[in-house]
């Protein structure tokens, strides 16, 4: 431990990536640390399951940021812990887009990927030359820790210490979207280019390009390039967690499965301690804290702070004077987390095949558009991962294959028959995937799927959401959710936070968090 003194106990509500990387880095630090989840195993999303000898990625399939100083590469380096094996993802995905057997590669070689872009969408190279500038100006300034939102002296100063003159090139572009960006260089009316961006910005933004930020979609649409990457990890996408987990209890920290944490305690504006349910025992306890950390979804978190309003009244009547206050001052908060729209879920097939079924030359991930309706999701897509030979997630000769397409969550907690809508939209995609995939009775082993109502099961993230909050202009960098909450000493990590979604964008928040804490 690099610190054996211990400062404040910290209790950290859920074991996803940003969760345990919080939690790891504060124990390291020399931190009293109790982390706590409902789920069975750890990584939330980043997590895994297994079947019949498969090992299924149960959201989160690609990492970025394992390359030397990436936020990944950075946070084991500290803890002292290796670094997962991995292998590049190139190209980091191949685009079917609607009739078109060939697909658009995201390659990792910049060149490589110019070459792809140019010949694929003559007459755009200003456009993908603008995000390109973006993305090298956004990515210094980000490598410079600037905290965003800032919302005391502390974190403005690390933002304004962040600043340098290239990072005042990107101002002019801090309100504008994807739509604006392609009207300014003419191609507007650029349909198949517009299909591409609104299939690849979906995955990260959660929104189309005509509302993501600009800002954000250079750095999502430029990331996948070297010596940046995306990367497939080797074994499964747990073995992040799996690292965390143990880094966690050799520096002392307490990783609590199966329990429950049902409300947020707040005195005088100031976060005390957490209500907790023991699933094995139906034991309930209060736990005090000196500080308290979110791993949730913004919308998890209003419910989790307005959860003590449930109690029995003889046990609210001490603090009501007490709490009047935090009510007045978080009720702001919550009206801004009502106003958002409507998130996306996700349905997702798992398919336990042989390895005959998979084409040859399989790229790792593929996007398919589709056009014709059928009831498979928002977009008509899929997002489809890959195994490799060896890489741990199926035995010998065999493989997996995991589709997914985002989905209003309302239609499945509102349907009449869940089971029968889960069927339909399992048929639709594995017929969608037998355009590709050679699926028959014969090479298929194993096949399940998930819904927005399994993610809130497994995960408790409110209604099943998957991703955040959606990285328009309103919700972006300086104008997105601080992980400073009105409430002192309650912090919120995770993809509702600057930087947004993926293992990467919510271990970047929790390094935030920690060092928003150690500057306390």
């Amino acid at each position: 431990m690099s610190n054996s003194k211990v400062k404040s106990r910290v209790v950290v509500i859920g074991a996803g990536i940003g969760g345990l990387t919080a939690g790891a880095l504060l124990a390291h630090r020399g931190y009293e640390v109790l982390i706590l989840d409902q789920a069975l195993v750890p990584g939330g999303c980043a997590s895994t399951f297994k079947r019949k000898g498969f090992t299924f990625d149960v959201g989160a399939t690609q990492v970025a940021g394992l390359e030397p100083g990436g936020i990944h590469h950075r946070i084991f380096s500290e803890l002292e812990i290796d670094i997962p094996a991995a292998t590049p993802c190139d190209p980091a995905c191949a685009v079917f887009l609607p009739g078109e057997t060939e697909p658009i590669n995201v390659w990792r070689d910049g060149e490589k990927w110019k070459a792809e872009r140019q010949r694929q969408f003559p007459g755009s190279e200003p456009f993908w030359q603008l995000l390109a500038n973006l993305f090298q100006y956004s990515w210094a300034f980000q490598s410079r820790d600037p905290v965003l939102p800032p919302r005391n002296l502390w974190d403005l100063w690390q933002l304004v210490k962040a600043v340098r003159p290239d990072t005042t090139l990107t101002l002019p572009f801090t309100f504008l979207t994807v739509g604006d960006g392609l009207r300014l260089y003419g191609l507007g009316d650029n349909q198949r280019l517009r299909t591409f961006l609104d299939l690849q910005l979906k995955l990260y933004s959660q929104v189309n390009a005509q509302e993501t930020a600009l800002l954000y979609a250079a750095t999502a649409l430029g990331v996948s390039q070297s010596p940046q990457g995306l990367y497939h990890l080797k074994g499964s996408m747990q073995v992040l967690s799996d690292r965390l987990v143990q880094s966690l209890e050799r520096d002392g920290g307490t990783l609590l499965m199966r329990h429950t944490v049902e409300a947020i305690y707040t005195q005088n504006d100031k976060a005390t301690g957490v209500r907790i349910r023991n699933q094995k025992t139906g034991e309930v306890w209060t736990e005090p804290a000196d500080h308290v950390v979110a791993n949730v979804t913004v919308q998890n978190l209003v419910q989790l702070w307005e959860g003590k309003e449930n109690e029995p009244q003889r046990r609210r009547g001490r603090r009501e004077r007490e709490e009047e206050g935090s009510r007045r001052i978080f009720g702001g908060y919550r009206r801004r987390v009502e106003k958002l729209p409507p998130a996306s879920g996700a349905f997702v097939v798992y398919l336990g095949v042989d390895e005959s079924a998979i084409p040859s030359g399989c790229p790792p991930h593929l996007q398919f558009l589709y056009d014709y309706d059928g009831p498979i999701g928002e977009n008509n897509s899929l997002f489809v991962s890959v195994s490799h030979p060896g890489d741990g997630r199926a035995p010998e000769g065999k493989a997996t294959i995991t589709a997914s397409s985002f989905t209003d969550t309302q239609i499945w907690s509102q349907c009449a028959d869940y089971d029968k809508l889960k069927r339909e939209f399992t048929e639709e995609a594995l017929a969608r995937l037998c355009q590709y995939f050679h699926l028959t009775p014969e090479t298929i082993i194993h096949v399940e799927a998930a819904t927005p109502r399994t993610f809130a099961r497994y995960t408790a993230r409110d209604q099943g959401i998957v991703g955040g909050i959606g990285q328009r202009v309103a919700t972006f960098g300086p104008f997105g959710f601080a992980n400073r909450t009105p409430i002192k000493d309650l912090w919120l990590v995770g993809d509702s936070t600057h930087p947004g979604e993926g293992t990467a964008g919510v271990s970047y928040s929790a390094l935030t968090v920690v060092r928003q804490i150690e500057n306390w």
